[in-house]
């Protein structure tokens, strides 16, 4: 075991090993369309007047003011085949940001949020509380409706590359 001279290196390397979802959270209303990926979504709770999840964007993305001014966002947990709308939404295409939802195909939810079509698990959520740490805003939810697909595998992202999951037998 090795320790690093430098304390970011180190964590960002750390954090390259914790294989974890991808979502796309997306938002539509008096602050505009906007969408990010995002890999550091988590429920909160599951009780209380209403499910609760926690996500983070950058502060300098749209997506997180828009969603600030918009007061409501969806979280869309992508599905293993959805490298490309991964890819679209953390900017790593040609497309202008603009041009996003024009390439995915999309419906509004109940409280006028984006849901995209093909997710595993949607949940449009209205905002509770944020909260600016230093270079993230903590964004906290109220699931308002949850959608499922039919397809259960969800996309993952570990060791700097998409991964899927599979099932580990007890046999080691």
């Amino acid at each position: 075991m090795t320790n690093a001279a430098d304390p970011r290196a180190a964590f960002l390397e750390g954090m390259s090993r914790a294989a974890t979802f991808v979502a796309v959270a997306t938002t539509d209303g008096e602050g505009g369309r906007a969408g990010v990926t995002v890999s550091s979504l988590t429920s909160v709770s599951a009780d209380g007047e209403h499910p609760s999840l926690l996500l983070c964007i950058h502060h300098q993305s749209p997506a997180a003011s828009a969603i600030m001014k918009n007061r409501a966002f969806c979280a869309n947990l992508l599905a293993e085949d959805q490298q490309e709308v991964s890819n679209l939404f953390a900017g790593r295409s040609a497309s202008e940001r603009a041009e996003r939802f024009d390439r995915v195909a999309w419906e509004k939810g109940a409280i006028g949020q984006p849901f995209l079509s093909g997710a595993t698990a949607a949940f449009e959520c209205r905002l509770a509380t944020a909260l600016l740490w230093e270079t993230h805003h903590i964004i906290v939810g109220r699931v308002a409706s949850v959608r499922l697909s039919d397809n259960p595998s969800a996309l993952l992202y570990g060791q700097r590359a998409y991964r899927r999951a599979i099932h580990l037998t007890g046999d080691s």
